[in-house]
């Protein structure tokens, strides 16, 4: 698959679609016969994506006696198919927020082995660090709480080092009970300590209901993640986090 092909195929353009284009880019106004030639697609098959790519309104047609003549619009006319495609695409995230998501909730069986996940290395830190901003984002307080030893911290944002920026911007707030000395000032974040030691074990928990997020390490630098989804533990968690807070 060319570079052409798999950036149009992000634009739902197959690519039989995408070759057929490119012949009448090339030939400009022609016949179906000329087309399939320089496609190298047979005749019936090249009609039938040429009526589709009419669809998409990326060509069109025009009669030449009994015959139709196509052509192809100009390239710029792609931006325009990918504007509805990404409309589209943020209706349909905002139907999964909104109507979907919750739907599929009330089905969900209140707790099983399946609301236990389990992740690893940089990739699985990534994968919390992100559920947590969209969890946050979707929370009424858009806020989260965490406990954070500072063993663990040169290894937290390694995968994701814009996530303080993110969370920022999509105003969310944090607040945070350090294990240890540290911990950078960000907008948006309270910060108190809890003693430690420099040789407490590495963790943090993040706290963003319905679900609690815990990281440790399995060695010196191998991150391993627990994603607990459940509304009552959260709670709980939420509460002793809340109590701890308030006597500091």
């Amino acid at each position: 698959m060319t570079t052409i092909q798999e950036s149009l195929g992000t634009l739902g353009l197959s690519p039989r679609e995408v070759i057929v284009y490119q012949a009448l880019l090339k030939l400009g106004p022609a016949s179906i016969r000329d087309v399939a030639s320089e496609a190298g697609v047979n005749r019936g098959t090249t009609y039938e994506t040429l009526k589709i790519l009419a669809g998409k309104g990326v060509v069109n047609y025009f009669p030449r006696g009994k015959r139709r003549v196509f052509q192809a619009e100009d390239p710029e006319r792609l931006l325009s198919l990918g504007e509805k495609r990404q409309q589209a695409l943020a209706q349909a995230m905002d139907r999964l927020r909104r109507e979907v998501i919750p739907a599929l909730k009330q089905s969900q069986t209140e707790f099983s082995p399946g609301n236990v996940r389990f992740y690893e290395g940089d990739d699985g830190v990534e994968l919390v660090l992100r559920d947590i901003l969209d969890g946050a984002a979707l929370s009424p307080t858009r806020s989260y709480s965490v406990i954070s030893a500072k063993t663990l911290r040169k290894h937290l944002y390694r995968p994701f080092p814009n996530f303080t920026r993110q969370r920022e911007a999509r105003g969310i707030s944090v607040r945070v009970l350090a294990v240890g000395e540290g911990g950078d000032d960000a907008e948006l974040a309270e910060r108190k300590w809890l003693p430690g030691k420099a040789t407490a074990d590495a963790s943090y928990i993040a706290i963003y209901p319905p679900k609690v997020a815990m990281i440790t390490l399995a060695d010196e630098n191998y991150p391993v993640v627990v994603i607990i989804d459940s509304a009552a533990i959260a709670s709980t968690q939420q509460i002793l986090f809340d109590a701890l807070w308030e006597l500091l």
